[in-house]
């Protein structure tokens, strides 16, 4: 079988509401990486129980699924409303460690009074406020990731020196409501910095999503629509133009942004399977999108099919690779792993 030339991006969801086991994300985890997916997603929020809302916390779920999946990306929602950056920072971390480099999350903000009650400390904010502060969000993470040196441990047993202080670097950062010092508590992830993702959608999105996403997902609510994907294939264009402006380039390795066509689907049959599979193939082709994110309505049944109907009818037209290339979430994503900014400083200067 042929492989592709040009990548094939496929996640998937692993939402399920009313589960409170580990286990069950961690069997559908392992039955998207037999599928070759290149990362699977689970939403979070602050609802709280009782509501309809309330779930486990997306993180620390796949931060149980990294050890049960060998090679599949794990990318949780960390809503960055109410949450400290730096915890933000240090959880994230630890995931990218605890899988080996196959860590990534979904920015998410929360612009619910309720979700605010729970924490007392403010009023929700709008929504562009809510992803302003996202953004900065999103740039101070990045920046305490740096704020270890690849080489900074050096763990001298003779000289009792852990690490190279001058390999450790304070961040000084001010935002929106926040101010975080640094350095981080954890040593700089594998991946350097973990992937970021962002549901740029909703306009208000839109501008962290050029600037720092990594991937950006663009909801269809309905395939029926004739019109979706136009509506993907232009947001598609629209994104890409404004991280340009950012001095990101979308389509190089280095400033490369994934835009994922993001679709409900319900399967009920094999040949349901295979339709997708054809909307895939002409949406790709057509360059609509530059990959597709399911979220599936049945997450068993559903999943079950795509892994065992949608995906080798894909594998077979030669548009999805039958193997994992690397061992990164970024090298899935045919990503580069960032140079360390405050290194590249100091050795210029």
């Amino acid at each position: 079988m042929p492989e592709p030339t040009r990548p094939l991006h496929l996640a998937v969801a692993l939402d399920r509401p009313g589960t409170y086991a580990a286990e069950p994300y961690a069997e559908a985890a392992r039955l998207a990486e037999r599928g070759r997916f290149d990362f699977v997603t689970l939403g979070d929020s602050f609802g709280p129980p009782g509501r309809g809302r309330g779930r486990l916390d997306a993180l620390a779920v796949l931060a149980r699924v990294a050890p049960a999946t060998e090679r599949i990306g794990l990318v949780p929602t960390v809503t960055t409303t109410h949450t400290e950056p730096f915890h933000v920072s240090s959880a994230l971390a630890t995931l990218d460690w605890a899988s080996r480099g196959r860590a990534g999350w979904t920015v998410g903000v929360s612009t619910d009074d309720r979700e605010a009650a729970v924490f007392g400390r403010r009023d929700a904010p709008d929504a562009w406020a809510a992803w302003r502060e996202a953004e900065a969000v999103a740039d101070v993470v990045a920046r305490l990731w740096d704020s270890w040196e690849d080489d900074a441990e050096i763990r001298d047993v003779p000289t009792g020196r852990f690490v190279d202080r001058d390999k450790l670097h304070h961040v000084d950062f001010e935002g929106p409501g926040f101010s975080v010092r640094g350095p981080s508590i954890v040593p700089r992830p594998p991946q350097g910095r973990p992937v970021i993702a962002v549901d740029a959608t909703a306009p208000a999105a839109q501008a962290t999503a050029a600037r720092h996403a990594d991937v950006a997902y663009v909801r269809v609510g309905n395939l029926d629509d004739p019109r979706a994907g136009h509506t993907v294939r232009a947001a598609r264009g629209e994104l890409r133009q404004r991280a340009r402006a950012h001095d990101r380039d979308p389509g190089g390795r280095a400033g490369r942004l994934v835009v994922l066509a993001s679709l409900p689907v319900a399967l009920h049959a094999a040949a349901d399977a295979v339709a997708l599979a054809d909307l895939v193939d002409r949406w790709y082709t057509d360059g609509v999108a530059d990959g597709f994110h399911f979220r599936p309505r049945d997450p068993d049944r559903d999943l079950a099919l795509l892994v065992d109907g949608t995906v080798p009818v894909l594998q077979h037209r030669g548009l999805l690779r039958g193997f994992y290339p690397g061992s990164t979430l970024r090298e899935h994503l045919c990503l580069a792993r960032p140079a360390n900014r405050y290194a590249t400083v100091r050795e210029t200067a």
